[in-house]
């Protein structure tokens, strides 16, 4: 089985990312392949790598092919493998067997380990990223993997749907499976209808109450706040009050120009960039007096207020201004 070719399977492929939806695309589009020169069900063996051994797996690899011209060994949660046994694939990529296929499947694979180097020898191309969406990609993801269904989601729907189910990709593709099937008509499926026929299971992370938060969008900071019974409203407060610091910090610095203010306040570009944007939507005034009513509402908090309505006055009183 050559390898120059770019139309030929290499000998190995790192399949690595935590998304498991692509992870399970990849791999579906690689059995399909090796199925093409012969039956896969005499021709394939699965491990999974927090069992199985190094010797088991370079056995199954040097395995000649039956009726077929090549076979397929995939390993998943090859990051789980003793060092040992991934010493022994290590070796085996050293010479491997022209006629297999060996699919290695993780997570996350450390990019300074020998096994993620041995496949660097076959190629770029011998890496899939499988890496998760970004949140600013994911709602564009959602509405794509709605089409493969034979639907349309309107923007507002895939919202509505992340904000049900979370991120991960294969529950996401299972419930737009169930949408696709309940949906009648040539319209595209609408926030209403993922808001009745979606169950809520996903826990609403404060990082996202925060950035409604910082956008000044006080109806999603109380849509959000109301699936949020696990999460402390003095946690709320603390991380709210960090943000405005954080937001003060940023406009002051601005202002001043002629500062690098990455550097100053220790943070990414990528998280300076969120804090710009959000700043643009605040006065200063804004910001310094949403810090004085915080005190007065942590104090109430403390003696005696219920917390969760004290918080959701501050909040109300903060972002309707």
């Amino acid at each position: 089985m050559a390898t120059k070719n770019e139309n030929q399977l290499l000998p190995v492929y790192l399949i690595s990312g935590e998304d498991e939806l692509k992870r399970e695309t990849v791999i579906k589009r690689l059995r399909k392949r090796v199925a093409s020169f012969g039956e896969l069900s005499f021709n394939s063996d699965v491990f999974n790598g927090e069992k199985a051994t190094g010797e088991e797996i370079v056995a199954a690899a040097n395995t000649l092919p039956f009726a077929s011209e090549v076979r397929l060994v995939q390993v998943d949660n090859v990051e789980k493998l003793r060092k040992a046994d991934m010493e022994l694939i290590v070796s085996y990529l050293a010479q491997p067997s022209q006629t297999t296929v060996l699919a290695l499947v993780a997570q996350k694979l450390a990019k300074n380990s020998r096994l993620y180097k041995a496949v660097g020898a076959f190629g770029k191309t011998a890496y899939i990223d499988c890496a998760p969406f970004q949140t600013k990609d994911l709602n564009a993801a959602v509405r794509s993997m709605a089409i493969t269904h034979g639907v349309t989601f309107t923007e507002g729907a895939a919202a509505s749907l992340i904000d049900l189910v979370g991120t991960n990709t294969v529950s996401l593709d299972n419930e737009i499976k169930k949408l696709a099937l309940a949906h009648r008509g040539d319209d595209p499926v609408n926030q209403n209808e993922v808001i009745a026929l979606v169950a809520h299971t996903a826990e609403i992370k404060p990082w996202e109450f925060l950035d409604a938060f910082g956008m000044k969008n006080l109806s999603r900071c109380i849509y959000l706040y109301n699936r949020m019974e696990k999460t402390s409203p003095y946690q709320l407060i603390a991380l709210c009050v960090s943000r405005v610091r954080d937001l003060i910090s940023v406009k002051a610095l601005n202002a001043r120009g002629g500062v690098d203010v990455a550097s100053v306040m220790k943070m990414p570009p990528w998280r300076l960039k969120t804090l710009n944007k959000q700043a643009q939507r605040w006065r200063m005034g804004q910001l310094i007096a949403a810090l004085k009513k915080a005190q007065g509402s942590e104090r109430a908090m403390k003696s005696g207020t219920d917390p969760r309505a004290e918080y959701l006055d501050w909040l109300i009183t903060v972002l309707g201004n």
